[in-house]
Parts: structure tokens; C-alpha cells; sequence
């Protein structure tokens, strides 16, 4: 699956969200970070998307991010501060109402391994609009 776009999943065009293609998006996703792909992360993204990490408080003085262009400078001044960087996937959830995938993985950033969420909600025509990054217990 094209990581760019989530148009099939959408209400719009009334197909739903199957676990194969919310595995292949979350797959693609894992493997664009680990690749430090910040423009295939950055996609499926629309314009005026809003983020919220705790870890962009500490780089940039607040946590939410308001557009797409925040978003990519945010993690782009990020990865500077990662030596390592590797995901693994533990799973994925769809809530089809909300159009929200929830990607469920292990961070592995600078050696410390960390449990992770990451909550994409998206709109009717496939793009994400609202985002946001949890982080567990180190592991």
C-alpha cells in the first residue's frame, strides 16, 4: 500500500478500513521511520494538520504542532538528536466512526527502548488532520 494515501479507507468513497490494508498503512508507516523518511511520514499529512508530542515542548517550547510545515521542521530538528532510530510494530486499532488508526510500537531512539502510540485521525478524502505521539515506560 502507498503510504501517501488512505483515499480507500475514507467515508467518502464508503470502502472500509480492512485489517490487511490498516497493516500495510501501519507497516509502511514503521518502515518510513526507520528509513528517517521524513517526506513519506509526512504524506498522508493534510496542510493545516495539528500534532501534539510531548517531546516537542523540550525541542521547540510547546507541544502542539499547527501545520504540516511545523510538523516536518519539528521532526526534522529531532532527528538530528537521534544516533539510532528503530520502530517495531506490536499492533494496530481502526475506529471506523472516527477514522482513527492507532499504532501501537516499540521505540527504540538512542538505545532506550520505549513503548509508543501514535493516534492518526483522518478525514473523509484520506488525508490526516489530527495527530498525536504517547510514549510509555522504558523497557
Amino acid at each position: 500500500m502507498n503510504p501517501a494515501t488512505v483515499n480507500e479507507w475514507s467515508e467518502r468513497h464508503m470502502i472500509p478500513m480492512t485489517y490487511e490494508s490498516m497493516m500495510a498503512f501501519a507497516d509502511s508507516w514503521i518502515a518510513a521511520w526507520n528509513r528517517r523518511d521524513v517526506e513519506a511520514v509526512l504524506a498522508h499529512f493534510s496542510e493545516d494538520a495539528q500534532f501534539v508530542s510531548p517531546v516537542a515542548r523540550t525541542l521547540i517550547g510547546r507541544p502542539i504542532l499547527r501545520n504540516k510545515k511545523e510538523l516536518e521542521e519539528y521532526w526534522r530538528a529531532a532527528l538530528t538528536r537521534i544516533s539510532s532510530l528503530e520502530f517495531k510494530l506490536d499492533h494496530a486499532a481502526w475506529d471506523e466512526k472516527r477514522r482513527e488508526l492507532n499504532v501501537v510500537y516499540e521505540a527504540n531512539l538512542n538505545g532506550e527502548r520505549k513503548r509508543a502510540c501514535e493516534i492518526m485521525q483522518f478525514d473523509t478524502s484520506g488525508r490526516q488532520i489530527r495527530g498525536e505521539a504517547l510514549y510509555g515506560a522504558i523497557i
